[in-house]
């Protein structure tokens, strides 16, 4: 049995394309796929039907939808590239923002936000935020974990996606916002004993249940950046072993 409900229907295709008219600017989306993967057909045909609901600029969608094969050699270089090693995989920005398994259910609604944000050049952070992530020294893995049924889940996303998205943005790409679907990876999940959803980690390390405030996470994307994780969480928790 399916855990998530895939809807390609014509209403579903109708408001995509209603939704996605405010594109500005083209976005690339790769999806990575393979062998033995139950869910790499919808996920493509997923991604598909957006490209196809987008608008058209010059002639042009400006979605664009690269399908990568871990069984074709010619796309093993792409995938080492964006360091993707699951499948399916959607990515964007270079492989800055993905999302490990299916963006089924609840979570298609922050993946389309997030292509629309990137294609307006907007991330919505605020500008302490911004001048934060430009600084950032070190590499921080968000990694939220989701399922396609939480309805808090996309919000959780959205806001490491825009982290991502903005120091990316800034010339300073240090940070990865990885959507991570619990159902398809059930050891990422059980590797944070993960009960409750959206739950996010910070390079290893689960630091928040729930959707945490713009103006507190960046903080602790900061923190993680410098290894002071356990630090500011043993401060704001009493104890940096768990929450």
């Amino acid at each position: 049995m399916a855990f998530y409900e895939l809807d390609l229907s014509e209403e579903f295709r109708k408001d995509l394309e209603e939704t996605l008219q405010d594109m500005v600017n083209p976005v690339v989306v790769d999806v990575f796929v393979g062998p033995n993967c139950d869910t790499c057909d919808d996920t493509v045909q997923l991604l598909k039907m957006m490209e196809d609901a987008s608008p058209v600029r010059n002639g042009k969608k400006l979605l664009t939808v690269r399908v990568f094969d871990k069984s074709i050699k010619e796309h093993e270089k792409y995938f080492r590239q964006q360091r993707v090693e699951r499948v399916p995989t959607v990515t964007l920005i270079e492989g800055y923002i993905r999302y490990t398994g299916i963006p089924a259910g609840e979570e298609i609604k922050g993946l389309v936000e997030t292509i629309l944000r990137i294609s307006e050049g907007d991330s919505g952070l605020e500008e302490e935020t911004g001048a934060i992530l430009e600084t950032l020294k070190n590499e921080v893995h968000i990694e939220v974990i989701v399922t396609p049924s939480c309805p808090y889940c996309p919000y959780a996303a959205l806001l490491a996606n825009m982290f991502a998205y903005e120091a990316y943005k800034r010339n300073n790409p240090k940070v990865i916002a990885d959507t991570v679907e619990a159902y398809e990876n059930p050891d990422i999940a059980d590797k944070y004993g993960v009960t409750s959803v959206p739950a996010i980690a910070l390079n290893g390390k689960l630091a928040f249940i729930g959707v945490p405030v713009e103006e507190d996470f960046i903080h602790y994307v900061k923190a993680a950046s410098e290894g002071k994780l356990e630090e500011i969480m043993l401060k704001d928790y009493g104890d940096a072993t768990s929450l």
